[in-house]
Formats: structure tokens, C-alpha cells, sequence
């Protein structure tokens, strides 16, 4: 185990991580000189969508203008996210919002998409499952693999917390997956959920006649409804498992402070011992969502960077 400090980082490498023969540095330092690097492209979004199983899903494509294919990076939200993810005190910006423009200035395409029931696809929240997910995870490769300018060969994701869940489960199954990056994944559902989803909230869930929807108050004020099939995937569905099919370049990015799914760093850990391969963890002093609700971009932008770095050193 390799220990590097860098600010109020602090950067574990696990297992047999070797640094890719591009990059010839240390990840941390690279990540420090990218975050104080000038952006380098030009670059236009748009609003795209493409279909999956009858329901249209809806992206938003950052594209730098470039004379040669660029890679790829999917962007994942977490639970009741939208395409653009957390907003970020004292900026005009969120967290799927600011990595895009960032990972575009530097030459990287971003497609951020919001899955089934959210935002703006199509499809009823209260229907969302994990498998549900993952499907419209592989639709958004397929649809990607399509696109004008993009090197289908260099496509890389990135997942927020349950949408690190999807990304995991996406990874393991698609060898499309050319570089993955988790940012506070999900790694034992039932656990995990258990701040925003009591037991007694679970339970009754699982006990669900077919068709019908469990009204929910969640942590912070909203009102929602789930149906039995989600609560079963709770159980059934593995990020971890998943992850043992994977064998391409991982990053593993958590929150030192995170209170839902903790303790860490060791549910970061667990994603790094069940895959074999090229791997990092690093571990911010951060809480779930990188401090983006509490203090501003300080901790999001080094998950950025970080991120950034990983995806230049191996897609």
C-alpha cells in the first residue's frame, strides 16, 4: 500500500496499481497540475435522446471541438438525481454540470443523461429499479457508439453513489467499458440505503401487491412513491459481485465524512478487492456528495481532477 498526500487529500493506491506507461507520473500530481492547468478546447453541448424499451431518455452531450475522435465519459446520477446532479453553493454550477464543462475544456466528450423517471425522460419514478438502470446505462453506450467525433473505443463512466451502482453493474457486463470511475458508489444496497430507507419502510416495500406504489417521506422533505421491485433489488442486485467481471482500469473516489454509505474508506476498499486489474482509491475529506451543499466546489473539484487525470492516463 502506497500512501501520497496532496492538500486535504489523501491518496491510497491498493493492490497492484501500476501507473499507465502514458502518464509516467503520479496520479495525485497529475491531478494537481490538471487543476491548475488553463482549458485547452472550445467546446458546444446539446440536449440529445435516444430510446430504450419503448421510453425516450434524455442527455446532454458536451462535445470539445477537436480535428480528431475524442473519448467518452458517461456521467451517472445518484438517487432522485437528474442529468446535471447536486447544485453547488456559491456557483452557478453541479456536480455533473462543472465536471462536463471541465472534462470538455481539457478534450474529453461528456454525455450525462437522466435515466428512466427522472428529469426529463420519460417513464414514472415510481417504476425505477436498479436493472431498470443498467439498461438505460447500455442503451446510452450504444447510443454513444453512434455519435460523429467520438473514438468508440476510449469510453469511459463515471457514477455518483447509486449510480456507481449502475456504473459497476454496467462495467462488468459491457466490455465497451474501457476505464471506470465510482464517486461514493453504492456497494452493499440494503446497508446503504438503510438513512434513506428505514427498515420498517423495507419491509413494507417487500410486502407490496403487484402494480401498487409505497408513499414515502424521504430524509429531506420530499414526497415519493416506490414499488415492490425496487425494494427486492435492495437484495438481489451486487455492485460488488459485478465487479469481479471487470477488468479494465478502476478509480474509486469517497468521501472520508460520508455518512450514507460508510464507514469508509473501507466501502471504497471493497470495490478495489473483489477486481482485478489497474486500480486506485482515493479518499477526500468530504462527506457523501463531496461538501457541494455545504461549503462549495473545494472537494468536488479534486474528484473532478482526480478523475480527470485517471481518464487522461487510461482511455
Amino acid at each position: 500500500m502506497r500512501r501520497v498526500h496532496f492538500g486535504m487529500l489523501l491518496v491510497v493506491i491498493l493492490g497492484m496499481f501500476v501507473v499507465p506507461a502514458a502518464a509516467q507520473e503520479d496520479l495525485d500530481a497529475q491531478a494537481a497540475e490538471l487543476m491548475s492547468s488553463e482549458p485547452s478546447f472550445e467546446y458546444a453541448e446539446s440536449i440529445v435522446n435516444f430510446e430504450n424499451l419503448g421510453l425516450n431518455i434524455i442527455g446532454t452531450l458536451a462535445m470539445p471541438v477537436s480535428d480528431s475522435p475524442v473519448p467518452i465519459v458517461l456521467l451517472f446520477h445518484g438517487f432522485k438525481g437528474e442529468r446535471d446532479e447536486l447544485p453547488i453553493v456559491n456557483t452557478e454550477e453541479a456536480m455533473y454540470s462543472r465536471t462536463a464543462r471541465i472534462f470538455a475544456e481539457r478534450g474529453i466528450a461528456t454525455l450525462r443523461i437522466e435515466f428512466r423517471g427522472s428529469g426529463e425522460s420519460e417513464g414514472l419514478w415510481e417504476d425505477t429499479t436498479f436493472t431498470g438502470q443498467i439498461a438505460d446505462a447500455v442503451a446510452a453506450l450504444d447510443f454513444v457508439a453512434t455519435l460523429e467525433g467520438i473514438d468508440t473505443e476510449r469510453i469511459g463512466i463515471i457514477g455518483l453513489s447509486q449510480g456507481g451502482l449502475v456504473a459497476a453493474e454496467t462495467a462488468g457486463q459491457d466490455s465497451r467499458v474501457a476505464s471506470l470511475v465510482l464517486w461514493s458508489a453504492a456497494a452493499n444496497p440494503a446497508s446503504n440505503f438503510a438513512n434513506i430507507l428505514p427498515m420498517e419502510t423495507i419491509q413494507a416495500g417487500l410486502a407490496l401487491p403487484d402494480g401498487e406504489a409505497l408513499p414515502i417521506t424521504l430524509p429531506w422533505g420530499e414526497e415519493t412513491s416506490m414499488k415492490r421491485e425496487f425494494f427486492e433489488e435492495l437484495f438481489t442486485v451486487d455492485p460488488v459481485a459485478a465487479i469481479t467481471h471487470y477488468a479494465n482500469p478502476m478509480l474509486v473516489v469517497v468521501g472520508s465524512r460520508d455518512t450514507t454509505v460508510y464507514p469508509q474508506p473501507q466501502q471504497g476498499e471493497v470495490f478495489l478487492t473483489y477486481h482485478e486489474g489497474e486500480e486506485a482509491l482515493v479518499v477526500l475529506d468530504g462527506d457523501h456528495v463531496f461538501d457541494v451543499l455545504a461549503t462549495g466546489p473545494e472537494v468536488v473539484d479534486q474528484a473532478i481532477f482526480y478523475s480527470l487525470a485517471w481518464f487522461i492516463n487510461t482511455l
